[in-house]
């Protein structure tokens, strides 16, 4: 089952909801050297030296970072905080975020070397379960903090309220929540068992991948998903399976994945998002994903999940980033 393990839906720490409301939360949390820190910069999670776990530190280390790092101390102690969640242990976790350095830049940090940064559309299938869910949620609220920093009733600015889970217009004090935008994703496969795949025209030659698109204002996801594939492919769709769903916080998607039925064979890329679309037989899949003519998606994303599903098990690649 897809529903399963998807890299993103994975977690371990509560969000504790209840704690959101007080105002010493995070004031009080930094008090506690047993809090754990996730710093951001852009979308991007501190990481450990290898590349595979996220780097959390305690608040007397965060305290030496911002004392040598100009970025991470550049950033409001108001404005950057959310707070993640707390484990059973009582460990509180928080995020910081602030502006970017290239990725893969390592900005000085003391004795203990350089915090490296990197992206959890990457990083995301090789985390532990706790480490996906705390960098997932934060990636998403950092990115809804950058884009909403005005009120969009009147256009004041706004301020960071219930530990980084809202924002409070300074003029009329409405309050605004973070969003997420609902897509469909789904594994479209014919009478002889082949699967579609698409390559969108802003994609990388030779990237393919299952067919998605946003649900719109009024719509089932089972229309999305027949509406999407037709509009995409000229295929047409009848039978719709949900099959699981996975947070995409670039910025704020939840994927929603299905396996499709197509009713007609006949593939017409639209040329406008979808520049090429075919079938593929499994033997036919694992020979362009070997020779390189076809790049599959990510291993932190559904789309990925879906094609294996439908594959039988994992695509012929060693590659984590493919």
């Amino acid at each position: 089952m897809v529903v399963d393990e998807l890299p993103l839906s994975r977690a371990a720490v509560d969000r504790a909801a209840e704690l959101r409301g007080r105002a010493d939360l995070v004031a009080g949390a930094l008090a506690d050297e047993r809090t754990r820190v996730l710093l951001l910069r852009d979308g991007l999670t501190a990481v450990d030296d290898e590349g595979v776990a996220l780097l959390l530190l305690s608040p007397a280390q965060l305290r030496d970072v911002r004392a040598i790092d100009p970025a991470v101390a550049a950033t409001g102690d108001d404005d950057g905080w959310v707070f993640l969640g707390r484990d059973d242990e009582g460990t509180h976790y928080l995020a910081l975020h602030g502006p970017a350095p290239a990725e893969g830049q390592t900005p000085p940090t003391g004795q203990d070397g350089g915090v490296r940064f990197a992206s959890l559309r990457v990083l995301g299938a090789l985390l532990s379960a706790r480490d996906a869910g705390l960098a997932t949620t934060a990636v998403a609220l950092a990115a809804w903090h950058a884009n909403h920093r005005h009120c969009p009733r009147c256009g004041s600015p706004t301020r960071v309220t219930q530990a980084g889970w809202s924002r409070t217009c300074v003029q009329d004090g409405s309050e605004h929540y973070p969003r997420t935008d609902p897509a469909v994703i789904m594994a479209v496969v014919d009478d002889d068992d082949r699967l579609l795949l698409g390559h969108a025209v802003a994609w990388p030659a030779g990237r393919y991948s299952t067919l998605a698109g946003f649900v719109e204002s009024g719509e089932s996801l089972e229309h999305a998903v027949r509406r999407e594939v037709l509009e995409e492919t000229r295929v047409a769709v009848g039978e719709v399976e949900y099959r699981g769903s996975q947070p995409w916080p670039f910025p704020a998607s939840l994927m929603l994945g299905f396996r499709a039925r197509a009713l007609s064979v006949e593939v017409t890329a639209d040329g406008e998002e979808m520049g090429d679309a075919r079938w593929f037989t499994r033997a036919e899949l694992a020979e362009a994903v070997r020779d390189g003519s076809v790049v599959p998606p990510g291993r932190s994303s559904i789309a990925r999940a879906l094609i294996e599903e439908w594959f039988g098990g994992a695509l012929p690649t060693d590659d984590w980033t493919a």
